[in-house]
């Protein structure tokens, strides 16, 4: 039988574009995501949660839906929407209002850092509905990384108590995001990633609908470019990263994909020395490092006992 060549040629070369199509979708999305955090604490000052977290998914709503309804759609089936309820009510309802109000209390690079835990949270979960195994290494990380939330939790105790409660919400913010990523994971094994994240961002919606009067007024008494950062939000670190992360989860492993997001605290950061001349506490640093790894404890796996016949 002969191969032909161009074929042979051709196959390496799309496998090569692959490749560089998801590392690009996973720095776009680092990057995005990091600026929102900035942009989160910036708005912060002067948008209220709620009001923050509907514009945001507004805005997103509709540009995702101009994605959505340029092609043929595929629409879920009755047992996909249990699963997209809940990634869009944890994470795109929830997860928002809680990271909005947690960065109103503490800096961008902090909530980043402690958000990190949320790879941690989907190992556990995924022992409890799952039915995979507790293994002492996914223990020790677990008791490792929320160690690290400790560590910054006491570098913020000297403040007031809305610090502390910033802290426990950025917590809250992890707990949704990793209910989120189990939740999105298999959806996107039978849908296509903008219906997925559009539908889920129309159910965010939703739940942030009791802060509709919030909206308006902001919408009526801010300066433009409160709503452009608005705006921002909702187009890039939402409609355009959660569109380039479903991208890259499809054709990704979760666990390993999740490692990645290491580098969004560290982005962030930086933004927000550059942007906002704002440094976290040195507590958050040792705390988030704990974080970290914990995190990549979890994902290390038990030895395998040699066989008699080895």
């Amino acid at each position: 039988m002969t191969v032909d060549s161009r074929t042979a040629s051709q196959a390496p070369s799309s496998a090569r574009r692959a490749r560089w199509l998801v590392l690009a979708a996973v720095a776009v999305t680092l990057l995005l995501w990091a600026s929102a955090f900035v942009a989160i604490r910036h708005l912060g000052r002067d948008v209220p949660p709620g009001a923050l977290s509907l514009g945001r998914l507004l805005v997103a709503s509709v540009a995702l839906g101009v994605l959505v309804f340029r092609r043929p759609r595929t629409w879920p089936g009755r047992r996909d929407w249990p699963l997209l309820l809940l990634c869009g009510v944890g994470w795109f309802g929830i997860y928002n209002l809680a990271l909005n109000e947690a960065e109103r209390r503490i800096d961008a690079g902090t909530s980043a850092l402690i958000v990190q835990i949320g790879p941690i949270i989907v190992a556990l979960l995924a022992t409890v509905f799952l039915g995979e195994k507790m293994t002492r290494w996914l223990l020790i990380g677990m008791a490792v990384g929320f160690a690290g939330v400790v560590v910054i939790a006491r570098g913020f105790s000297s403040g007031d108590s809305g610090d502390m409660v910033g802290v426990w919400l950025a917590v809250l913010a992890a707990v949704t995001y990793a209910v989120g990523v189990l939740a999105q994971k298999p959806l996107l094994g039978r849908l296509p990633g903008p219906e997925v994240t559009w539908l889920a961002c129309i159910i965010g919606a939703v739940v942030c609908l009791p802060w509709s009067g919030e909206l308006v007024t902001v919408v009526r008494d801010s300066d433009p470019s409160t709503l452009w950062w608005i705006a921002y939000l909702g187009i890039f670190p939402t409609a355009i990263a959660f569109s380039t992360w479903a991208y890259v989860l499809a054709r990704s492993d979760a666990g390993t994909l999740t490692l990645t997001t290491f580098l969004v605290p560290f982005i962030a950061t930086l933004i927000a020395w550059a942007l906002l001349s704002e440094v976290p506490p040195p507590l958050t640093f040792v705390g988030g490092a704990l974080c970290i790894a914990g995190v990549l404890l979890t994902r290390r796996k038990p030895r395998v006992a040699p066989t008699a016949e080895e």
